[in-house]
């Protein structure tokens, strides 16, 4: 799904848009390593070079980054979340693609190589302004201008190895790598480790082709689902949270996103106590109905996940005691009522004590306050079933009931005819009146 590339921005039909960055984890040890599948794609959504995102990525989370151009892979070292790194990547949007005058991303930078200054100016409002050049990406683009070719940029941090490209430090041309861009040297004239591109032995090759249909097949798959249940769960709440920061929980199609990436991290049974954290207050009577086709989507048919609603309930009243411990009452019956917790489920819920969300104490305060509505629903339920007894004596066929009738209708009959007569001498008088006249 396209993001837009300001996120401060809302609206679906906001003409600059990005795609969902993408990562892969792979290594073990010390070798592991995450692989930002899409990074070209995203760069170029932003008119940045790939390296740039890449190595703020690895500025900021202080780790070693590592570009392959001819392979289309852009690496940092370590394990990280794509959520992550999405977020990190929003703030380098701000600093380094987003005009200061409009907010557009229609940006170009100039490196000012004598004055070692980057300026920015941008196309929609005619903005023209230095960068803030404390941050460390700062010396990569100075050192890697925008309109370098991008297999000539350097691969690690220590950007101290690279000599100047076209000559050696003793004066000779630099050699040329496998794919037609010069070799890093160090001050030994030594190839940078980092490089390991430009290793052909066939082990190397075949550990690249490896690499690289792993990264194709992270563009359809995922390997969320081999992290733990809790780094699944955290994943969730950083999706929820990123949409509730941006306005977008309430908006048409937001329940149905959420609701897909819980049943995407196979967390929809706890995805109802993560909703309740986000966006539950001291005002959850009236969030409620905000939030209830969210929730709706989230609950429906699944006891598992009405409990964990009631869960997340509880919670939110533990950080409001004094203003909802007495209202517990209305907040049941509000779940009730949006059709949030079938009865079964809350019956059930009220009628035995759990410390499993809150406290032994807080959980049996919560009960006493809710065995009014409780009792209610026990009551509700045994008329509804008394009401469903009665209508099947009512439509049951019955030749016993027949003489009584017909002795009733036997008894009426006198009075009817009384009645008749009465009637009839009525109108005979009339008409002697009439005669009379």
């Amino acid at each position: 799904m396209a993001l837009n590339v300001n996120r401060n921005v809302a609206d679906a039909f906001y003409r600059y848009k990005m795609p969902r960055l993408l990562a892969k984890v792979e290594g073990k040890g010390n070798g592991i390593k995450t692989v930002i599948v899409n990074m070209t794609e995203v760069a170029k959504a932003l008119g940045r070079p790939p390296t740039y995102p890449t190595k703020f990525f690895g500025c900021e989370l202080g780790a070693q980054t590592q570009f392959d151009i001819k392979n289309d892979r852009f690496i940092v070292n370590g394990a990280h979340e794509a959520g992550k790194l999405q977020q990190m990547l929003d703030i380098f949007i701000k600093k380094f693609v987003l005009c200061p005058g409009c907010d557009n991303p229609e940006t170009v930078l100039t490196v000012h190589a004598k004055k070692q200054t980057i300026s920015q100016s941008c196309k929609a409002c005619g903005y023209n302004g230095q960068l803030d050049m404390r941050h460390k990406l700062t010396t990569f683009i100075l050192k890697n201008p925008p309109e370098l070719s991008p297999a000539a940029q350097g691969a690690s941090l220590t950007e101290g190895k690279k000599a100047k490209r076209g000559k050696k430090s003793d004066g000779q041309s630099g050699e040329k790598g496998s794919d037609g861009s010069e070799n890093e040297l160090d001050a030994t004239n030594e190839v940078d480790e980092d490089d390991w591109a430009v290793d052909v032995s066939a082990a190397a090759v075949k550990a690249r082709m490896e690499d690289l249909t792993n990264g194709a097949k992270g563009l359809t798959i995922s390997d969320d689902m081999e992290k733990t249940p809790k780094e699944r769960i955290d994943l969730f709440y950083s999706f929820v949270k990123q949409r509730r920061d941006q306005g977008m929980l309430s908006k048409p199609g937001a329940d149905k996103d959420i609701v897909s990436e819980a049943e995407r991290l196979d967390v929809k049974d706890k995805a109802p106590l993560i909703l309740c954290e986000l966006i539950f207050d001291s005002n959850i009577l009236s969030q409620m109905k905000t939030y209830r086709s969210l929730l709706s989507r989230s609950t429906q048919g699944n006891p598992k996940a009405q409990k964990a609603l009631l869960g997340g309930v509880e919670c939110i009243i533990q950080l409001n005691q004094t203003t909802l411990l007495p209202k517990v009452p209305h907040i049941l019956k509000g779940l009730y009522d949006l059709d949030l917790v079938d009865e079964e489920v809350m019956i059930d819920w009220g009628s035995k004590p759990s410390r499993k969300y809150v406290s032994k104490e807080l959980n049996a305060e919560i009960l006493a306050k809710a065995q009014a509505f409780i009792t209610w629903l026990k009551e509700a339920e045994e008329e509804s079933e008394d009401d469903s007894d009665d209508s099947d004596v009512e439509i049951e066929y019955d030749d016993r009931a027949r003489p009584t009738t017909l002795i009733e209708q036997k008894n009426a009959t006198p009075q009817l005819a009384k009645t008749a007569v009465k009637v009839k001498s009525d109108d005979n008088e009339d008409d002697l009146d009439i005669d009379a006249i």
